[in-house]
């Protein structure tokens, strides 16, 4: 070899590029690990990139796709971090968490956003099991977040966004970044590495970040109350967008956070509509300032790959052997034993992945069809399948199936059907729900201030939505969920909007906050005789 490498000095002053190449065929390239399990779109999905012991790297995989093209000065939860401290959620991240995200972990002597229980609890000395703690935390809290309200209403709430203003400064600039990126990392030893779906389970910033966006539409409704409308509707974009940055993480945990911050943030907008004093200008230009948010972040993609990557790493912890028996158990659904464990290394692991594979391909295939109607039919028969799926797994025993070792195909595939039934993929279907309730309040939110801007030119409400367009809206939105008309009624002093929502059935225009409820998603205006308004 030194006689190569003297040749290739030689070589050098010779020829400086037949040197290098000549240094390429002599340096013995990196070996690549054997793969484990069979590769392919059917089977593990991804054919890269691997870990040393040749199994796909689902996790690097995901977050190496969630974090394309984000640098971390333009991702909003780099920005977040510096409100929410290092342990938002009382664990400490793992070390790489921050490395992915490209920032330093937050000190542990900073000074970080204070939800209103810690203010209660540190500040005040107030907990759950006093009697101050439910008329400020849960009473007076949701009031503000309903009805504008004022600092000699509820003191101890105004004090508490006092002591978070700066931080909520932070969260207002944070919301205004471009991207949002938040890794999912899994705790790891030296010899151990937690389930994928584990680090799912803890979200990290999202909890808190939903009570700093809290914060804002309530010092939204304050700010209505004090007559700083403009202020007031900057905390409300804010929230807005911090709804759309959370729901954009890769799984659909991340999604429900943001449709609940979503829904958060349209009760104060609706607050801010009826009770802010805008001229016509002022509210077109909040009607434009919505048409530019952020779309929500669509489902089917958090399923083709965040969902099926956890699933898939599921199965290889399984493979490899590195799944716990207590955990193997809740996963399965029957009693391990040191025998199962070993008889699962012979079971057909392709035929389980590939059946993995067929069910989540169907359930993405679904999500992405544009027509609600046609997607819940899609649903139906996935749904149709799944139940014939856990009636069959219930006529068998797994275990002895596992056991045998004369059909590792059926094994294989029974195991896989064990965890899918345990674990559907067809939860994605009551998200979606929460997603096209979400899609429809930002629908009527939408035609609530074009009206509020009809109104402010004409004097008075339009006698019919179609009135509104071309000049307020470029065209009307109808009902996600009915495929017709949005419902919208003249009332006295106002009017009635509404969805027939997720049940397809028209509730005369009551809510989920209504006695009795119903399930259409409303704008009532004025908004007196709302529920909790004042």
């Amino acid at each position: 070899m030194g006689a190569a490498f003297g040749m290739a000095n030689t070589i050098a002053f010779m020829n400086p590029t037949a040197a290098s190449l000549l240094l390429l065929l002599l340096v013995p390239a990196e070996e690549k690990p054997t793969p484990k399990l069979p590769l392919g779109k059917e089977t593990t999905y991804l054919t890269e990139p691997l870990d040393k012991d040749g199994y796909v790297d689902y996790e690097a995989a995901l977050n190496e796709r969630m974090s394309k093209g984000i640098a971390p000065e333009k991702n909003a939860n780099t920005l977040l971090w510096k409100l929410l401290g290092p342990k938002p959620d009382g664990l400490n991240k793992p070390a790489n968490y921050f490395q992915r995200l490209g920032i330093e972990p937050p000190s542990e002597d900073g000074e970080y956003f204070m939800d209103l229980n810690s203010y209660l609890r540190e500040r005040l000395h107030i907990t759950v099991t006093d009697s101050q703690w439910k008329p400020i935390a849960i009473d007076q809290y949701r009031q503000a977040e309903r009805s504008p309200w004022t600092a000699n209403d509820y003191p101890e709430i105004a004090t508490w966004l006092k002591v978070n203003e700066k931080l909520l400064g932070v969260a207002v600039e944070a919301s205004q970044r471009p991207d949002y990126f938040n890794p999912i990392v899994s705790r790891a030893t030296a010899k151990h590495r937690d389930l994928l779906s584990g680090a799912t389970a803890v979200v990290g910033p999202l909890g808190k970040c939903r009570e700093a966006a809290s914060a804002l539409a309530i010092r939204a409704t304050l700010r209505i109350s004090d007559g700083k409308f403009d202020d007031a509707w900057q905390d409300l974009v804010a929230c807005q967008r911090i709804a759309r940055h959370a729901g954009h993480g890769g799984t659909l945990v991340e999604g429900l956070f943001g449709f609940g911050i979503n829904s958060m943030a349209h009760r104060a907008t609706l607050v801010y509509l009826d009770r802010a004093e805008l001229n016509a200008k002022q509210i077109k230009d909040r009607l434009d300032d919505l048409a530019k948010l952020p779309g929500l972040s669509p489902l089917a993609e958090k399923v083709e790959f965040g969902e099926r990557f956890v699933f898939l790493d599921t199965l290889q912890r399984m493979h490899r052997g590195d799944t716990e028996s207590a955990t193997l158990e809740v996963l399965l659904g029957i009693e391990v034993t040191p025998e199962l464990v070993k008889a699962l290394e012979k079971i057909d692991w392709e035929q389980a992945l590939r059946s993995v594979n067929q069910w989540y391909d169907r359930v993405s295939a679904a999500l992405r069809l544009k027509d609600r109607a046609d997607r819940e039919k899609e649903f139906d028969k996935i749904g149709a399948d799944l139940k014939a799926l856990t009636e069959s797994l219930s006529k068998q025993d797994l275990a002895k199936l596992v056991l045998d070792n004369e059909k590792p195909k059926e094994a294989g595939k029974a195991v896989a059907d064990a965890l899918i039934a345990k674990f559907p993929p067809t939860a994605s279907r009551n998200v979606q729900k929460s997603f096209d309730r979400c899609q429809q309040m930002d629908r009527n939110l939408q035609v609530a201030f074009a009206l509020a801007a009809y109104r402010s030119d004409k004097g008075s409400y339009p006698a019919k939505l179609d009135d509104l367009a071309p000049k307020y809206l470029t065209s009307i939105p109808d009902d996600l969920f009915s495929g017709k008309s949005l419902i919208y009624r003249q009332t006295e002093k106002g009017y009635l909007l509404y969805s027939v929502g997720p049940n397809g059935k028209d509730d005369e225009g009551r809510s989920g906050e209504d006695d009795p409820a119903g399930d259409d998603i409303v704008v009532r205006m004025p908004r007196s005789g709302v529920k909790g308004s004042k």
